[in-house]
């Protein structure tokens, strides 16, 4: 099989010829900057570069070497833009080594070590503490209440720093003839790799009413104020459907996954109950779902931490392909019972390895031995893309990483 019939293979559970592998794929599936540095000297890698697509969470695009050498069968389009070496500019990271920022992004560092990013109109949108490797947002729009009209979204929308700092190939999203160029330059990535081809496009719900109003705020109006809830939850539907439109018509024939985002759950349950997920979020999932399997080829991919087990059912009737990271460390999300109870209905990426405890902070042999479990529960009949639980965070040693990998291998094998 090629890589794209082998991840297809696997969304439609067929077992494929052997367990597809995804790394840096999304902004959720990837390798932080200082553990790909670290992994890169102790393979002896040089030349290159280490470079943060997302600057927000500090993840990297894997070079072709990287990808090559582990065998990843799945990669962004985003990695077609910001190409020339002079897209990018050299940064120290908080471990004193080295990578590079997109030319746009320019935090400013202060005296006591930390970055600081402001918008166009000054407004304060993220900080980095000194030492940390993740920016924090700042500003959050309606933090004091809701708005009386919508008139203004999109504009406090791009205040907040997951719109202002936006990835790759969104950061371009505002180039004349961006969906021209989008699809001419995933048609030439498509000629020339045999990989699967994902493109992240968020569409957040849950998630974009935590950035505008504060977590601890729209938790409370899930319950006392449902009404604005669904208010604005109309509006940013209205404006996800448009996108939408155009990524369909654009590359939904050429790109083989679209990523949706919301994280819906924490390490000791769900952040609302079922009923409550039913009512405010479900019926648009499932128009987001439908609109891209009426208008594209696209399967799609939902990344949502934590503990989902409840709502499995419901995210399978809304239409989700395939289900990120996994997080099997978090309450009711027994990678078996997943397996045995959702393995037919809805493709598992993730799950390969508990990145809290063990590839961060175990010997080699027990990465080895904890993913090779991982993958016997998982892989049978389909099903499965492997991938760590998240991102692969800095405090990785690279020795984890191969042992990781190393199992994968010696699965594909048998």
């Amino acid at each position: 099989m090629t890589s794209r019939e082998r991840i297809l293979a696997a969304i439609n559970h067929e077992e494929p010829d052997y367990v597809p592998l995804d790394l840096g794929a999304t902004p959720s599936s990837g390798i932080s900057a200082i553990a790909y540095n670290n992994l890169k000297k102790h393979l002896g890698m040089e030349g290159g570069h280490t470079r943060t697509f997302d600057v927000v969470q500090q993840v990297v695009i894997p070079e072709e070497e990287i990808i090559d050498r582990f065998g990843v069968d799945v990669i962004d389009i985003g990695r077609v833009f910001n190409e020339k070496d002079e897209d990018w500019y050299d940064y120290t990271l908080a471990d004193g080594s080295t990578a590079q920022y997109p030319s746009w992004f320019r935090p400013e560092k202060q005296e006591n070590g930390d970055y600081l990013v402001h918008d166009k109109e000054g407004t304060l949108i993220a900080r980095m503490p000194v030492g940390a490797t993740f920016f924090d947002q700042t500003y959050f729009p309606y933090m004091e209440d809701y708005p009386d009209d919508y008139s203004d979204l999109d504009h406090q929308m791009g205040k907040v720093l997951w719109s202002a700092l936006v990835h790759s190939p969104w950061d371009h999203a505002g180039d004349k003839d961006f969906w021209k160029t989008l699809r001419e330059k995933t048609l030439a990535l498509r000629a020339k790799t045999d990989k699967a081809l994902m493109i992240t496009c968020g569409c957040n719900l849950f998630e974009w009413g935590t950035f505008l109003r504060r977590i601890d705020n729209f938790l409370m109006d899930t319950y006392a104020d449902p009404e604005n809830v669904e208010e604005l939850v109309e509006q940013l539907m209205e404006r996800h459907l448009a996108t939408l439109k155009n990524v369909c018509e654009s590359v939904g024939d050429i790109v083989d996954i679209l990523r949706f985002g919301d994280d819906l759950g924490m390490d000791t349950g769900m952040f609302m109950s079922r009923e409550k997920y039913q009512e405010l979020f479900k019926p648009h999932h499932t128009k987001l779902n439908e609109y891209v399997h009426t208008h594209s080829k696209m399967k799609t991919f939902l990344h949502s931490c934590g503990s989902l087990y409840p709502i499995i059912p419901d995210l399978i009737e809304a239409g989700y392909d395939c289900l990120n990271p996994v997080q099997t460390t978090a309450y009711q999300m027994d990678p078996a019972v997943l397996k045995r109870e959702f393995g037919k209905d809805i493709t598992f990426w993730g799950g390969g390895c508990n990145t809290r405890s063990i590839l961060n902070r175990s010997t080699p042999k027990a990465v080895y031995d904890y993913t090779t479990r991982m993958l016997e529960i998982f892989a049978p009949g389909g099903g499965y893309v492997f991938n760590q639980e998240h991102n692969i965070m800095p405090d990785v040693p690279a020795e984890n990483l191969l042992a990781m990998y190393q199992a994968v291998a010696d699965f594909r094998k048998r």
